[in-house]
């Protein structure tokens, strides 16, 4: 039983709340009379409504998320029919900004904005004493991250052996890109550099071997960013069999030599980089008030694949004012030349409080009322190629993130790669009429009918696709292995690749996740 009952709704189980703890780690004496309960996404409404119930909880805290906010307002909804006695208390970034007319705002009692550690703590003393406030949207402020009990502690033994456990060295990001809610920030606060190294000290002494920091700017102040490398850097050199794996994510155009240098001794498998690049376009950079400087992001990046065993996941995004269609396809293949280990392509969303919305009329952005709120159509692009943009993000998500298809990709994309994969795209979807539950089986197929269809050499393709296969880790048997009766497919039938039986991946390590893994093969 707890009187405060924290819950949220993560859109998968390995992602693990830092928020619900950082609120649980500031409340002080009431921290004692309340618990954690997460859900994943898809969870029955019901059921969510019947574990918190089964809590008696006085207060109930949601964390409200973009990806979650539909299946929260449900909760919320039932929660208010069944237990009308309950104080609902939401607070997240989807309730931080334009609260009217928000359906779950209105439901709930009370919502606290912003990063809400003592504003939450506070209220709940109120409450819990009988005498709740009479406003209904309450400011988190801006507490100093010096001023925070660290929330660690609360990660538990089934999240140290199962989930990525999130951890964050500053708060903030004195960058002003008005797609992102951070364009709201003054600046980038540090925590306690010797409070988060303690914490992390006990996290891997705990067993902890999976660390992903949500820092928007790790490597802003690189006296800290080279501390934290070398804790990590130290545990590998000290346990090469018990290896971590970490991930942080970076400002494109600073990467200084002392940074070089730590990242340069990160063996293959245990270190992930996260770089924005968001766009290549300088007109459109200025319009949504992004400083870059593209020469020096281009050069780091070239260096990363060069001359480290870092694995780069770079993201770009479609749809931003003053972008047509070529403009974005030419900063895509820009990318691939710079040949990192993913693209995440993601489509402009309109996040409640970003300033992105100031462009919304001059240049024709139509974004989807609903959740996750993503652009539909501008000015320069038509809803329909937004659509197809869409689908090429899954279809490249699926083939050239995965990576399941190191040799193939190459000849997919050819020296056109935006061109040719878009037309693969097109070919995909009117083949399928689907962009999800293609099996890795299935997707072979296809990627080896279309190459096929584009006049492409059958033994060239099938040698590619037979080792690709081979390495993949799929356990099914494409029709297209059968069908090989010459050149790479007696060659694969006497080593006996394509049995769906994957050797482990060079340099892979047991904290190194799967997908991470294949590209390492």
């Amino acid at each position: 039983m707890s009187d405060i009952l924290l819950v949220t709704i993560n859109a998968r189980y390995q992602h693990a709340s830092l928020g619900l703890r950082c609120l649980h780690a500031n409340l002080g004496g009431l921290a004692q009379r309340a618990s954690i309960l997460e859900f994943v996404s898809g969870a029955r409404t019901e059921d969510m409504l019947e574990r918190v119930l089964e809590r008696g909880p006085r207060i109930v805290g949601i964390g409200v998320y973009i990806w979650n906010v539909v299946e929260s307002t449900r909760l919320v909804a039932q929660l208010r029919a069944v237990a009308p006695g309950v104080t609902v208390i939401l607070g997240g970034p989807e309730v931080s900004h334009e609260h009217e007319g928000q359906r779950i705002c209105a439901l709930a009692d009370h919502v606290v904005t912003g990063p809400g550690e003592h504003a939450f703590r506070q209220l709940c003393e109120e409450v819990l004493a009988g005498q709740p406030p009479a406003a209904r949207v309450i400011s988190g402020g801006a507490p100093a991250p010096a001023s925070l009990a660290l929330p660690y502690p609360l990660y538990g033994d089934e999240d140290l052996r199962h989930r990525f456990l999130y951890v964050e060295a500053s708060r903030g990001c004195p960058f002003r890109c008005e797609f992102c809610l951070s364009a709201l920030d003054r600046t980038a606060e540090p925590f306690p550099l010797d409070a988060i190294l303690d914490a992390l000290r006990d996290l891997h002494a705990r067993g902890a071997r999976r660390f992903k920091f949500v820092d928007r700017t790790f490597n802003l102040k690189v006296s800290t960013s080279l501390a934290i490398l070398e804790f990590f850097l130290e545990r590998l050199e000290e346990r090469p069999d018990d290896p971590v794996f970490a991930h942080f994510e970076l400002v494109p155009d600073h990467l200084p030599e002392r940074l070089r240098e730590a990242i340069r001794r990160f063996p293959p498998g245990t270190l992930q980089l996260e770089i924005g690049i968001q766009t290549w376009n300088p007109a459109v950079q200025a319009l949504i008030s992004r400083r870059q400087d593209d020469a020096k992001a281009a050069a780091n990046l070239e260096w990363l694949a060069c001359n480290t065993h870092a694995h780069t996941h770079v993201d770009l995004i479609a749809g931003l004012p003053g972008e047509d269609l070529d403009s974005f396809g030419a900063g895509f293949d820009r990318l691939v030349a710079l040949a990192p280990h993913e693209i995440q392509v993601g489509i402009l969303k309109r996040l409640r409080g970003a300033p992105i919305a100031r462009h919304t009329e001059a240049f024709g952005l139509v974004f989807s009322p609903e959740p996750p709120y993503n652009v539909l159509a501008t000015d320069r692009i038509a809803f329909a190629d937004m659509q197809r943009i869409a689908r090429f993000a899954r279809y490249w998500d699926l083939v050239g993130n995965s990576g399941r298809f190191p040799r193939t990709l190459p000849l997919l994309l050819g020296d056109a790669p935006f061109r040719r994969f878009m037309a693969l795209a097109d070919w995909l979807y009117a083949r399928t009429d689907a962009t999800s539950r293609l099996s890795a089986e299935r997707q072979f197929e296809l990627v080896r009918e279309w190459l096929l269809d584009q006049a492409g050499t059958g033994a060239v393709v099938d040698e590619a696709l037979l080792a690709d296969y081979a390495g993949s880790g799929a356990r099914g048997r494409p029709s297209f292995l059968a069908r090989a009766a010459a050149g790479a497919g007696r060659n694969a039938a006497a080593t006996g690749t394509g049995t769906g039986t994957a050797a482990a991946a060079p340099g892979a390590t047991a904290a190194t996740p799967k997908r991470q893994a294949r590209h390492l093969a």
